[in-house]
């Protein structure tokens, strides 16, 4: 549990969710992807960023590292 409270791994979910989340919409507007597949890749970046918001508050509630 330690290595997902890790300052790193919480930077990293929400940078990964934020990519997938603009590559959504980017390969939509060129075409090259659905709206079934904009749908499932937008789900998937939000549930990185909402994973990486989630670690982060219970990072701040257990208190600094020791």
């Amino acid at each position: 549990m330690d290595f997902l409270l890790q300052r790193g791994v919480v930077i990293s979910l929400a940078v990964a969710g934020a990519v997938l989340s603009t590559a959504a919409s980017l390969l939509r507007a060129r075409g090259r992807l659905g709206p079934a597949g904009t749908r499932g890749l937008n789900y998937a970046g939000y549930a990185c960023m909402g994973l990486s918001m989630a670690l982060f508050v219970v990072a701040g509630l257990r208190g600094p590292a020791q």
